[in-house]
């Protein structure tokens, strides 16, 4: 037999965030001065009193296996926030601990999926969707979200979507790229729909505690118990709490489902990291200062970023109301051209701006709309405002 990669491989895309990370840090290592809007992730350190946790847990000796789906301690925190901050009452088998959100995700989808099944994916949405669908053996069924109606799907956009094959939606509010916000009454529609079709709905809410401009965080789940049923619960440490190099994310949702993900994490990672479960066990007790001055934090940034992106002619964004994102329209530069290379979408964009600037940038074609880059405000104000300067000088200097 021939020694080939499997087809499953062949066909994945590597995230194209990690790779523009991992460049721009290159290019910092070789000493240049690179403005990066590509991170994922919060700039601030993990607080010292979870560090402390870590610290606890390597000298009481937590040092070894523990159950697959984590362990009754950090469960049973998950448990309280869930039915404090979300009104959702699971029980600890309802939970799974994974390694990351993003475990949690890959997980659910190969719990629940069929090879062809066929998986909702409104968008602009966070690269890895369609790439885990397919890992799976799903097949992503893309439906596009408009700027003019803050990137959000509701059941009408999805209901023509809808097939015999249709086995579950993912969402994601507050949402990766956009920042957009589901409400209470789009949630309730979409819930709706879930439950005529009957299809599974997976509920990304990893960035639930990001959100401005007095909007509220509802998870579906809590909208009834028909549609808390067919919903799986996703979430972690990482964003909130500024943990994202601890990788703990979790899971609720119905007990067969979670049974099944535990199942299949059992002879692929088995059990999480047993310091790092300790360390977000104990962030969950605490943190709301954390969580607050964080928040004042990037509400700043984004009006700051929001507001010089305004100033630069050929560009606008949206004023995104959660998570750290901010999609950057470059739909009136296409077909411009820099010491004559045209740019034809976002990709040329973001990697001519790299090039000449040396500003990173996400280009949003990953996302699923090639007129826009993504830019992460989880930076400091001064490379805010540095990074939109150098952006501001690229445009000026287009032909």
């Amino acid at each position: 037999m021939a020694l080939t990669i499997s087809e499953k491989c062949r066909n994945i895309h590597p995230s194209v965030t990690l790779a523009i990370d991992a460049r721009a840090k290159q290019l910092r290592a070789m000493g240049l001065d690179v403005i990066g809007f590509g991170a994922g992730e919060p700039d601030f350190d993990t607080p010292r009193y979870i560090k402390s946790a870590a610290r606890d847990a390597l000298d009481a000796g937590m040092t070894k296996y523990t159950p697959v789906a984590g362990t009754v301690e950090l469960r049973t925190e998950i448990q309280q926030k869930l039915l404090r901050d979300n009104g959702l009452d699971y029980e600890l088998a309802d939970i799974i601990v994974s390694s990351g959100a993003k475990q949690c995700l890959f997980n659910a989808l190969s719990a629940i999926l069929d090879p062809g099944d066929e998986v909702l994916l409104p968008s602009p949405c966070w690269v890895s969707y369609p790439e885990m669908v397919r890992m799976a053996g799903g097949v992503p069924v893309m439906v596009k979200g408009d700027e003019a109606n803050g990137f959000l799907v509701d059941a009408d956009a999805l209901r023509p979507h809808v097939t015999e094959r249709t086995k579950a939606l993912i969402l994601n509010s507050p949402n990766n790229p956009s920042g957009s916000v589901c409400s209470r009454a789009l949630l309730e529609g979409i819930a709706a729909l879930a439950v005529e079709k009957q299809f599974y709905v997976i509920s990304d809410e990893i960035y639930e505690k990001l959100i401005y401009d007095g909007e509220a965080h509802v998870s579906i789940a809590s909208l009834g118990d028909e549609i808390r049923a067919q919903t799986i619960v996703v979430n972690g440490v990482s964003k909130s709490y500024a943990m994202t190099g601890w990788r703990i994310g979790y899971a609720a949702g119905p007990k067969a489902v979670i049974r099944a993900m535990t199942a299949f994490q059992s002879h692929s990672t088995s059990n999480p990291n047993s310091i790092a479960q300790h360390a977000a066990a104990v962030a969950l007790t605490n943190g709301e200062k954390f969580m607050h001055d964080s928040l004042v934090e990037f509400d700043a940034r984004r009006r700051l970023m929001h507001q010089l992106i305004s100033e630069i002619p050929g560009l606008s964004a949206a004023l995104p109301k959660g998570a750290f994102y901010m999609m950057l329209n470059i739909s009136a530069l296409i077909g411009k051209s820099l010491n004559g290379r045209a740019i034809r979408g976002s990709d040329d964009f973001a990697e001519m701006l790299l090039e000449s600037q040396k500003v990173a940038v996400v280009p949003a074609r990953a996302f699923g709309d090639d007129r826009y880059v993504r830019l992460s405000y989880a930076t400091s104000r001064d490379k805010i405002t540095l990074g939109l300067a150098r952006i501001a000088e690229f445009v000026k200097e287009l032909e």
